[in-house]
């Protein structure tokens, strides 16, 4: 079906201002302590200072850590011209030899019995194919507001953004999970899990992405549930004003999986495509 005139416009604006995202941010898994503690203290500004996790305190270098980072490939996006920490993310990649495990991913942890698909459950699909995507966060700076608390005070960064910069901030969202989706093909993963409050798969599915509820809503600092996409269907829909910045991205973190994967001991965990 052919795209009116209007519809072929809005798509070129929206690739022109991908590559300028492409331009002034940079996708970097985590290969060292320093890294991950950049991606920790970004989880811990967002989820304890603004969402509540747990009690703030004033210590910057405060970090935010679980026991399933130990399982986990963490991706920061990083602003170029400034070097400050945008978004982070993190996929967790149950052990292999682990089958016969309770508890294989975070959300089988914090939801529980809520878990209610049939099918569509970690315990029913391969140990080998499945992931969780969580700690998704986007850094107050690059946000309009706060997500729910406001203990951050106010912005001290030295660095002025341009009209140009702040005009693709509404994109980063977008950019972390292509920067998702494209690491879980990296790694060979195919079925993915989220606990995510429901706006957020109502807004990816405008870009294709459509995830499937798999779970009843829990409470975790907000009403949540669970949810699932199969990462094969999710790269074959993925709307195709997406799929250039989406090969972009897959680009920039193909090189730094080895290495990060070293950093962590977790070459026997991946399956590479």
């Amino acid at each position: 079906m052919r795209r009116s005139k209007r519809q072929q416009q809005g798509a070129g604006n929206r690739s022109e201002a991908f590559r300028q995202l492409d331009k002034d941010f940079a996708f970097k898994l985590a290969c060292d302590d320093k890294d991950r503690h950049r991606v920790y203290r970004l989880r811990y500004r967002v989820y304890c200072q603004e969402i509540g996790y747990s009690p703030p305190n004033d210590d910057d270098r405060a970090l935010e850590q679980d026991a399933y980072d130990a399982n986990a490939l963490h991706c920061l996006l990083e602003h170029r011209a400034s070097g400050i920490a945008a978004g982070c993310f993190r996929l967790v990649l149950p052990a292999s030899d682990d089958t016969q495990a309770k508890i294989k991913l975070p959300l089988q942890e914090y939801g529980g019995r809520s878990l209610t698909h049939s099918l569509l459950h970690p315990d029913r699909l391969p140990i080998k194919e499945i992931c969780e995507i969580s700690r998704f966060a986007t850094a107050r700076e690059f946000r309009n507001r706060p997500i729910k608390h406001e203990t951050l005070g106010e912005n001290s960064i030295a660095y002025e953004f341009s009209p140009e910069e702040r005009r693709v901030f509404p994109l980063l969202t977008i950019a972390l999970f292509l920067a998702t989706h494209s690491l879980v093909d990296l790694v060979g993963r195919r079925h993915i899990f989220a606990m995510m409050a429901s706006r957020l798969p109502r807004l990816l599915a405008m870009s294709g992405f459509r995830f499937t509820r798999v779970g009843d809503a829990i409470e975790l600092h907000g009403r949540r549930h669970a949810f699932y996409i199969d990462n094969h269907v999710a790269q074959r829909d993925m709307n195709r004003e997406l799929a250039e910045p989406y090969r972009q991205i897959h680009r920039q973190l193909a090189p730094q999986l080895a290495l990060a994967l070293a950093g962590r001991d977790l070459m026997s965990l991946v399956e590479p495509s």
